[in-house]
């Protein structure tokens, strides 16, 4: 080849290199997650190479590429992913979870288990089923999420109400049946904010509780709250605004046709010269502002999470509303490979102004007003016909019936303030005393400071102004420390846990009041200025303390079988002398079948699993001193009294827990790689040595029926459980998942005191003491009391099996059941007459997102509960405004109707009045978009989101109240018991609120 040949050949040899290389580039991109979350550490390979590169922190990848290569992108736990390059610089990827690769790691008691891996019973809620909407707290975003878990406001829509949570019903009567709340290791502790929380599970079973001993009867929740990662400063803000109004009113008298109902039985009735709709005049338009801010990050040896959170709610009702301001810092530090530090700070202060709804009886100043003196109440009974003032500037009062104050009144001139402080610090360390061996310390404070004032203006005319001031401050610590051991043998591995717990509890207590002021000017800032005769002074302090030692003990053999055995010694200083400790154990065992020989290849069953379990765990939800015998004090009613001593309460040194023995059988099922998941659950509990209130002996130390807690009485919960998951569609572009849950509970009471029936009231004072609700052996908690209404009296001859009641004797009067056949309606026919506790409730959510638009709908609801409503009673009693069904009532030439006829009578507790509360509830509707990531980046963030929300937009139901979601606790209020037996009753609850909310997500 001579040289000239050669000079060619590598001419172009040189040219088609130089062809070759102009056709590779670079090409960037970013990999996110379903929920278009950046995924680190995703492998980016090009096809039949070795050439490839990872995303980094933030899901970003940069790879020279050349057109008509296939990249690879795989990470475990997603679904891998190819992707042919034609011409494009940019490429963002979504890969989706691989549930048969995903492990889920679940938090239980004092350590974490692989989801796989757990014998007990444990709903986990996630992250953005919390956040799905605004709220005040997590504890009301978990409504519908678990099975098995009812959620409920103790007071509708009001801002900043407390909440009610029951796992697996009531498994109380006297005691608390809330469950124990435990946020990132500290028991006891209160709810963070929504978007602070990482993971929350529900601790339901014996297996799961049993660790809690003593406190574990209610069921735990878990809370996790987010934690730092290493790499840079990420900046996360969700702002959302809501507006809200009443999702129901009812349907009231005007002015006219109450003048009509009126003179119908009253000729002698004068009509008003106004026309007032007193439910426009206590409503209004509320809102919700709530922002967060969040900043995360950090390096191999420190991580921090600190979050600012603002919330604020003006109420629907005028003058209430809720404002709060909550911080959350959090920091973990690696400062050796064996030990590592951690520190738990959180923060928060609240304002509350409330206005009165759900009258307990009497305000906080020592009116008695009769139970029914709240706006919600007032608005529905005050006549129309009146206008807010009289002719002389006072405020109006009811032209019919009992004297009310002014609805306009109440809601304006009374103010009605809570503040509240709470701090928690909670101080971990973790040793590695060996490779697997570790011991960890945690030490936490909490403190509360809670100061609620009262006033009332003197302009009130039924009643006496003046002022009042109430304040808490409760101090908790808590000490545990625990080793955790881990051991392989053969084909298994072991865990085992011991540890010691201290905690103490102290309380302290002030309030003061009076009435009279000299000037409406001080509000309850000078107490001082009242009269001298209606001054109040009270305090008190209690301090309780807990110790216990705990172990627990999980063996896994060849990933088929499962064992579990716990056990809790506590020791609490509730409880008398000769019970001051008890032990609670549990066992569990699991079996996952689908990991058999004649499984692990199914192409059908990708995970099936048995679980079982038993044990025992207490209740000790008691006032601190229960068993001793305590001195009462009268106070003095002006300077020439003194006080004086007497006995209050008879000593019990035999007092003890309550103690439930539960079952839990329960199965686990994954089909067609685990995009159809299905949880079944059974469980009995069994709750003995109940902690009731009962009369003790008739003459003691010179007093009469005296009240002590005693064990004496037996209750039965049992149940099922289903929760359904599936991911019914997933493509590159566009995904369905679908999550339902199932539960139900019956519950039933198997022994009392003596057994003897406890019958009591819950209806306001001046329904003059009706019962309402019976607790009797064999029956189901909390039901009914009352008479069966059978119709309207035609005249004549009364039907067989009824009679009247007393003086209402007439044509159109109400006929009711005469049980004991005497001719005569009185308590000896009373019966039960409805059952408040649902057969079911259920929670249905579905999610869609194509491309970058999401949709989320969640439907929430109860089958089967019956409600007492206590406001028709009212409504239809003559005394007062009405419904407009009144216009409908028997007259004789309306014979066929079902309503007696009109006029006053007494106010009867009757199966007429009991309706079913089945509903189904749109409880949350959102759709939203998250901006292209191209986008994003130009205007220097890494995410941008915005969505808009409604909430409890549709209700189905029969109800014919303002809410079949009732919570009225009656004339004893709302305290932590009287949930437990006052069910299903309705009256002069806060409304429920629709809202339509606007959010949006940056994410720098």
């Amino acid at each position: 080849m001579n040289l000239k040949t050669k000079l060619i050949l590598m001419l172009g040899l040189i040219f088609n290199l130089s062809l070759f290389a102009q056709d590779g580039y670079q090409l960037s991109g970013t990999v996110f997650d379903g929920s278009n979350m950046p995924v680190p550490g995703v492998n980016v390979i090009i096809d039949k190479t070795t050439t490839g590169t990872a995303t980094d922190f933030d899901g970003n990848f940069q790879l020279e590429v050349s057109p008509g290569d296939v990249l690879n992108f795989s990470y475990l736990g997603y679904v891998s992913k190819s992707v042919t390059i034609t011409n494009q610089t940019r490429l963002d990827i979504v890969m989706q979870e691989d549930t048969s690769e995903l492990d889920e790691v679940v938090v239980v008691g004092y350590g974490t288990r692989k989801k796989s891996d757990i014998t007990g019973s444990v709903s986990s809620v996630k992250t953005e089923e919390l956040t799905a909407y605004p709220t005040s707290n997590a504890e009301q975003a978990l409504q519908g999420r678990a099975a098995g878990v009812v959620v409920q406001s103790n007071n509708g829509g009001e801002p900043g109400a407390p909440i009610n949570i029951k796992v697996r019903g009531n498994t109380s009567i006297g005691a608390s049946s809330g469950p124990l709340v435990v946020v990132d290791g500290f028991v006891g502790a209160s709810m963070p904010q929504a978007d602070d929380i990482a993971s929350m599970e529900v601790l339901k079973d014996a297996s799961a509780t049993a660790i809690y001993g003593s406190r574990g009867s209610g069921g735990v929740i878990l809370v996790t709250t987010k934690k730092g990662k290493s790499g840079r400063l990420n900046v996360e803000i969700n702002t959302t605004y809501s507006t809200q109004n009443t999702a129901n009113r009812l349907d009231l008298l005007n002015a006219d046709e109450f003048a009509q109902y009126q003179q119908s039985f009253n000729p002698a009735y004068v009509q008003g010269t106004e026309d007032m709709d007193w439910q426009d005049e206590i409503y209004t338009t509320g809102n919700i502002s709530n922002t967060q801010a969040s900043f995360s990050g950090g390096s191999d040896k420190i991580n921090f999470y600190s979050s600012v959170n603002y919330f604020t709610q003006d109420g629907i009702i005028v003058n209430s509303g809720f404002e709060k301001f909550t911080f959350l810092n959090n920091v973990d530090a690696q400062v050796t490979d064996k030990l590592k530090l951690g520190m738990n700070l959180f923060g928060s202060r609240s304002t509350k102004d409330g206005v009165a709804t759900q009258s307990s009886g009497s305000d906080a100043i020592g009116n008695v007003n009769g139970g029914g003196d709240d706006v919600v109440s007032l608005a529905m009974r005050f006549t129309p016909d009146r206008g807010i003032y009289d002719s002389n500037g006072n405020f109006t009062q009811n032209s019919v019936g009992d004297g009310i104050e002014n609805p306009w009144a109440v809601a304006n001139e009374i103010i009605n303030e809570t503040k509240s402080d709470n701090f928690r610090s909670n101080l971990y360390a973790s040793y590695d005393i060996l490779e697997n061996l570790n011991f960890k310390t945690t030490f936490g404070f909490s403190t509360t400071n809670e100061t609620a004032g009262y006033f009332k203006p003197q302009t009130f005319q039924l009643s006496t102004g003046g002022a009042s001031i109430a304040n808490l401050r409760r101090t908790n610590i808590l000490s545990e420390n625990y080793l955790t051991y881990n051991l392989e043998l053969g084909k298994g591995n072991l865990t085992a846990l011991g540890g010691y717990s201290y905690q103490k509890v102290t309380n302290e207590r002030f309030s003061a009041s009076t009435q009279e002021l000299l000037s409406d000017s001080f509000l309850w800032y000078n107490l001082a200025a009242g009269h001298v005769e209606t001054r109040r002074v009270t305090s008190s302090w209690s301090e309780s303390e807990i110790q216990s030692l705990f172990g627990r003990i999980n063996y896994d053999w060849d990933d088929k079988y499962l064992i579990t055995g716990t056990v809790r010694r506590d020791g609490a200083s509730n409880f008398a002398e000769n019970n001051k400790y008890a032990v609670f154990p549990s066992g569990a065992i699991g079996w996952k079948i689908s990991n058999e020989n004649f499984l692990k290849d199914s192409n059908s069953i990708s995970n099936l699993k048995f679980r079982a379990s038993y044990g025992l765990t207490g209740n000790q939800a008691i006032d601190p001193y229960q068993s001793l015998a305590i001195l009462g004090v009268t106070p003095s009613t002006a300077n020439s009294t003194d006080a004086t001593v007497s006995v209050a309460q008879e000593a019990n040194p035999d007092l003890k827990w309550e103690t439930s023995y539960q079952t839990n059988i329960g199965l686990d099922l994954g089909m067609y790689n685990n995009r159809i998941n299905f949880s079944f659950d059974y469980y009995n509990i069994d709750t003995k040595d109940l902690l009731l209130e009962a009369t003790t002996t008739p003459a003691y130390s010179g007093a009469t029926d005296l009240q002590v807690f005693q064990n004496v009485g037996e209750l039965n919960n049992r149940g099922f459980e289903i929760v359904l998951s599936t991911r019914n569609i997933v493509t590159d572009d566009f995904t369905w998942t679908t999550d339902f849950n199932w539960s139900t509970n019956k519950n039933k009471v198997v022994k009392l005191v003596n057994g003897a029936d406890i019958i009591d009231s819950a209806a306001p004072g001046y329904f003059s003491g009706k019962d309402t609700y019976i607790l009797r052996e064999g029956e189901a908690v909390g039901l009914f009391w009352g008479h069966e209404y059978t119709g309207v009296y035609q005249g004549g001859a009364v039907p067989e099996g009824s009679a009247l009641k007393g003086s209402y004797q007439e044509a159109g009067d109400p006929l009711f059941q005469d049980v004991n056949g005497d001719g005569n309606i009185d308590n000896n026919d009373q019966q039960i007459i409805g059952d408040p506790n649902p057969d079911w409730n259920f929670g249905f959510t579905n999610t869609f997102r194509y491309k970058n638009i999401d949709l989320n709908i969640f439907f929430q609801g109860s089958h089967g509960g019956e409600i007492l409503n206590l406001t028709n009673v009212q409504l239809f009693n003559g005394d007062s405004n009405a419904l407009t069904d009144v216009l409908d009532a028997w007259t004789p030439e309306n014979s066929t109707s079902n309503i007696p006829s009109n006029k006053t009578r007494d106010r009867e507790i009757s199966s007429r009045f009991v309706e079913d509360g089945s509903y189904v509830r749109l409880k949350n509707l959102s759709i939203g978009y998250t901006f292209p990531q191209d986008l994003v980046e130009k205007i220097g963030m890494d995410n941008l989101r915005l969505s808009v929300s409604g909430q409890n937009l549709l209700t189905f139901t029969n109800y014919s109240g303002l809410d079949p979601e009732v919570s009225y606790f009656g004339s004893g209020g709302g305290d932590t018991t009287s949930g437990n037996v006052v069910q299903g009753h309705d009256f002069g609850n806060y409304p429920t609120i629709r809202s339509f909310s606007l959010s949006l997500n940056l994410k720098f």
